[in-house]
């Protein structure tokens, strides 16, 4: 994996912790959707299953929220292309 990292100048790596939910953006989502789901007495798997993508629509047009997940973890929200100019995911 490192001569494959070396051979790309392009390429940034960040080395994380092996376990380490608060390096992880996904945390701060699934903390969005537990928050919308809470108290819900779901009838059936299928019922959890249409709740829980209704929540991830919801965010995925709100990218504030996502930026939020982002921000929490200290990790760089941007990035940069070859010519330097910042560019957005």
């Amino acid at each position: 994996m490192k001569k494959f990292i070396a051979e790309r100048d392009w390429l940034t790596v960040y080395q994380l912790p092996s376990y380490a939910p608060d390096l992880n953006p996904a945390e701060g989502i699934w903390v969005l959707v537990r928050a919308e789901t809470a108290n819900t007495a779901f009838t059936d798997p299928a019922h959890l299953i249409r709740t829980v993508r209704q929540c991830l629509r919801e965010i995925q047009y709100r990218p504030w929220l996502i930026d939020g997940a982002l921000a929490g973890t200290g990790l760089p929200s941007t990035a940069t292309n070859d010519a330097g100019e910042v560019i957005r995911a």
